[in-house]
């Protein structure tokens, strides 16, 4: 199987652009990868992704959870799948992490619930390395400020602490899996430390 790296952060932590420069990056190397995102990576997650984010405030935690998961599966099976069977190395802008924060620790569903959904979702497709851009709440929600806010980012910034908190717990769980950097960095030293960690996993394989 291929490498397959993951994206984390909070809102504003950097993640996207960090994901697509490092898809870049890998293309010129001449490493064939897909570049995905969660919920919007296929035709039915971007469709999910509009009513989650923009469907205004009716939308329950269970329901959310849900929703994502439905819309992971079918991109693990219509994108991950395929590409990683294939030999080739998959890039995804959030995955199952981001449900168990953002459902887990912000929403304070019950953790064996989200877990378990996620399990089903994912099945045998984990990352091999998921990156953590972390930063401080009120950094990140200044990035997003002068901007249309999904439901999301209109969170209380409690929501925002409990996901940040969840995630550095996460990392703390599992070292060998994530790579916790310090977002408010330069953006080319962000991409420098990544590109360090990515350099060693393509010599293992």
């Amino acid at each position: 199987m291929s490498l397959f790296i993951t994206f984390e952060g909070g809102e504003g932590s950097g993640k996207s652009v960090h994901s697509r420069r490092l898809y870049r990056r890998l293309l010129k190397k001449g490493i064939p990868t897909v570049l995905t995102c969660e919920p919007g990576g296929t035709t039915l997650g971007r469709k999910i992704a509009r009513w989650i984010k923009w469907g205004g405030d009716s939308i329950t935690p269970l329901a959310e959870l849900m929703l994502f998961n439905a819309a992971r599966a079918q991109s693990v099976n219509q994108v991950i799948k395929p590409a990683l069977e294939n030999g080739i190395a998959v890039i995804s802008d959030r995955y199952a992490d981001s449900t168990t924060v953002y459902q887990g620790y912000g929403r304070r569903l019950d953790t064996s619930t989200v877990l378990a959904m996620n399990t089903a979702a994912i099945g045998k497709f984990k990352p091999s390395l998921t990156v953590l851009l972390d930063v401080p709440v009120e950094v990140g929600l200044q990035r997003k400020s002068g901007k249309s806010r999904d439901r999301f980012e209109r969170e209380e910034f409690d929501f925002h602490q409990r996901v940040r908190d969840g995630y550095l717990i996460l990392a703390a769980k599992e070292p060998s899996r994530w790579l916790v950097i310090d977002g408010t960095q330069s953006r080319d030293m962000i991409a420098e430390a990544i590109w360090q960690k990515i350099s060693r996993l393509l010599e293992g394989l």
